[in-house]
């Protein structure tokens, strides 16, 4: 099974993809401004994507204060929810069937498998204490043999995990970064591409929609070059060209802390109320300096 993106203009496509699950902070504000600054340097079109697929954490409230908050910092994008294109639809809930055809396409070639365990049976199954705000390495010894014998043609109620090449190096030139190497099975192990919620994982729904999309370079955060390592695989499976990678640097607080939706690390809804200009932002955001946060009285 193929799936290709050659109706799509050839050219320079970047993207911007916000999740709903809360109001933006000035990480992810400073991230999609890398993002669309690139997208011009290039004289590329830019998207605008909706990670709506957390259907108790997405809201619609959310999505439109998204676009208000990347509206007010001058990012205008040439396709998304509100004008739509080639190469949409452009919320993920509405892409079901798409990541339903990638999921048959990493089954039928044997990349994955079901996996009952849950998060309780992988970290009673460690050896060793693992830092709490990263998740664990899948133990080999929940992995099932390569070749189980399932037949089934859909994912079912059940997760289903991507099994890793133990022991091979995943190498990647982020346009920050540099060079990244990350090992297989020591820096990341087996790792989730169907949720048994009924709905794709991150790892696979963005690898799936940035193919799909026809993205030529992804910029997000630090934090996700790990992902990248995991979904280059994903991207190696189906024979896929991979886009490029510019990861950005986190934005943290006055304790050092990345800035978190979880606490609601100043959004950036405050900003506009007080009329904190958008250049002031910009100043502060040239190359990688001035990272840390802007305090608000």
């Amino acid at each position: 099974m193929s799936v290709t993106n050659a109706s799509l203009p050839p050219g320079y496509r970047g993207r911007l993809a916000p999740t709903p699950s809360g109001y933006l902070h000035l990480g992810h504000v400073r991230t999609f401004w890398v993002a669309a600054q690139r997208c011009r340097e290039n004289d590329g079109v830019l998207i605008l994507r909706n990670e709506d697929l957390d259907r108790e954490r997405c809201k619609e409230q959310f999505a439109e204060a998204a676009m208000e908050d990347l509206r007010w910092l001058g990012c205008h994008w040439q396709e998304g929810p509100d004008i739509d294109g080639p190469a949409g639809p452009y919320n993920q809930s509405e892409r079901m069937d798409f990541y339903l055809s990638i999921w048959r396409a990493l089954h039928e070639r044997g990349a994955i498998y079901p996996s009952p365990h849950s998060r309780r049976d992988v970290r009673r199954a460690l050896s060793a204490p693992h830092e709490e705000d990263k998740e664990p390495l899948f133990p080999l010894e929940l992995r099932p043999p390569e070749r189980t014998g399932c037949d089934e043609t859909e994912p079912g109620s059940m997760n289903w995990r991507f099994r890793v090449p133990d022991g091979k190096t995943i190498s990647f030139t982020d346009g920050r970064a540099g060079l990244v190497e990350l090992e297989a099975g020591k820096d990341f192990g087996d790792f989730l591409v169907w949720r048994k919620d009924g709905y794709p994982s991150y790892e696979m729904a963005v690898t799936a929609d940035d193919h799909g999309m026809g993205i030529t370079e992804v910029v997000r955060g630090e934090d996700l070059l790990t992902s990248t390592a995991r979904q280059l695989l994903i991207y190696q499976q189906l024979g896929w060209i991979p886009p490029a990678f510019y990861h950005c640097p986190l934005v943290r607080d006055s304790r050092g802390a990345p800035l978190s939706k979880r606490y609601q690390s100043s959004r950036t809804g405050p900003l506009r109320e007080i009329g904190c200009p958008p250049e002031q932002l910009f100043a502060k955001w040239e190359g990688d300096s001035g990272l840390e946060l802007i305090e608000q009285d």
